[in-house]
Order: structure tokens, then sequence, then C-alpha cells
């Protein structure tokens, strides 16, 4: 059985009324039962969730995993922001570096970006501008270390696509490009958070950013993906799942995209909508 990395909210108590709202860490909680106790011994997730039309979030488990390649969107992020506080756009440079970065998840990119940002210092310097409190660069040029939480990239993709009425450190044209970018992945890379989202068109279905690491010591996987899905009520969400401790990366895919959809159904089930009406 997979472990969660920390207590998520409390079960409601037996005979609450019926009327009582459901709090969202609970819906969450119970959606991810099941995803936990299909998961493999050793492998570690958590989920956080926001519903752009509410503003509710809820997160699951509250544990530090590498990122591997999901720190990308956080690398370019870092580099918008910085060309912002130089009253600039990117320069064609910086722009043949960041679209196959996110579109095909390039890591000689990365680490030419993670080199112009200032590595994990700028990172930093970025994030605390941003709301992040709980993601650590990685050590010199291993941007793919660097640790962070399900709850910090939610607040991340908040900063991404801001169309929760929260502010954004990033201008317009920031996240109109970098949106742009996370909705055009390659079709090997249609995986993950998409997996919670509607068919149809891509561009209207998903955005998102993958990750994915053997680990040397172990021979484990850390899978994760990040992103904004249109669930199938029309409804969109941004959902971010990390884990660990996967044998394979399959099984690390599985896990996260079980969880994805946990997460959407949270929120769009009949007793989830019904107890929050």
């Amino acid at each position: 059985m997979a472990r969660v990395t920390s207590a998520a909210a409390a079960p409601v108590r037996a005979g609450a009324s019926e009327e009582a709202p459901v709090e969202p860490d609970t819906l969450l909680s119970e959606a991810m039962k099941p995803v936990i106790a299909a998961a493999e011994e050793r492998a570690e997730v958590s989920v956080a969730v926001l519903d752009v039309a509410s503003g509710d979030r809820a997160v699951h488990g509250n544990g530090a995993f590498e990122t591997a390649s999901i720190v990308k969107v956080d690398i370019l992020a870092t580099l918008l922001l910085q060309a912002q506080d130089e009253n600039r756009g990117l320069t064609a440079w910086e722009r043949q570096y960041a679209t196959p970065m996110i579109e095909v998840s390039d890591n000689a990119s990365a680490s030419a970006l993670w080199t112009a940002i200032g590595e994990a210092e700028g990172l930093g310097a970025a994030n605390k501008r941003f709301g992040l409190t709980d993601t650590e660069g990685g050590a010199g040029t291993l941007w793919g270390l660097t640790r962070t939480t399900a709850a910090d990239q939610l607040t991340l993709l908040q900063q991404v696509f801001a169309d929760t009425g929260e502010a954004s450190a990033l201008s317009e044209a920031s996240r109109t490009y970098l949106q742009g970018l996370m909705g055009s992945v390659a079709e090997d890379q249609d995986w993950g958070v998409s997996a919670a989202g509607t068919t149809g068109a891509t561009g209207d279905r998903f955005a998102l950013k993958n990750g994915w690491l053997p680990r040397t010591a172990t021979g484990l996987w850390v899978v994760n993906s990040i992103g904004r899905v249109t669930g199938a009520d029309g409804r969109e969400f941004l959902v971010a799942v990390v884990s660990n401790g996967n044998t394979t990366k399959a099984k690390g895919i599985s896990l996260v995209e079980s969880a994805a959809r946990a997460a959407v159904s949270a929120f769009t089930t009949k007793s989830g909508t019904t107890e929050r009406s």
C-alpha cells in the first residue's frame, strides 16, 4: 500500500448533519483512499487541486519530493519574472531554449536557462515573490533534484494561470506565453494530470508539464505532473501530483493519473457538489 506523507483532514463525524458542508481536504482524502490502497508498497504520493471557478482548494499529503522536470515551469517563470524586472521580453536566445524545455522537456535547454536565472539562488528569489514556501532548488547544476510539495506546485500554477482572482507576479504576457507552451507539449508527454481532463482539442483540454526521474541509489522512480485540466462538466481545475518510490515509470504514471482523477472527482462527484451547494 502506498504511503501518504501526512495525515489528511479528519473524516466527517458519524451522525453529522447532511446539510453541513464537507471540507475540501476531507473530500480529497476520501477520493484518494482507493488510489493509496491500489498503489505499490513503497510508493508515496501527494496531490493538490484547486477548483478555478470557486477558488476552493484541497491538499492530500505535505511531504517534499524531488521535482524532476516539473521544475522547468518554475525555471521559465523565474526567467520571465527576471525579464519583467528588466523591462524587457525574452531574447531570441532565451526563447530558443524555453520552447523545447517545456514542449519536449529538453534537459540541455533546462540546464542553459537554469544557469541564466542564477541556479537555485535565482529560483529561490523568484519563488519568494510567487508565494512558494517549501521549495528548495537543487545544488549546483542539479535542477532536477529541486525539492517541492504538491501545495507549492499548486501555488505556482496559480501564478501561471492567475484565473482564480489571485494576484500574480507574472504579467499577462508572461502568463500567456508560459500557458501556450504548456498547452503544446509533445504528444508522447500527454499523460499525468491530463488523464483527469475531458476529451477534445489538446489546447482546450489541458496544459501541463510532467517530470520523471529514476533514482540511482534505489532504482525507484520519481514521477510528477502539474497543470490545468477541464473536467467533464466543463469546470477548470489546477492539479499538482508528486510521487516517488515507483518501481517503473509506467507504474508511476498510473499512480499520478489515478491521483489526478481522484482530485478532480472530489469536486465533481454528486456527493461533493451536493454537500458544497
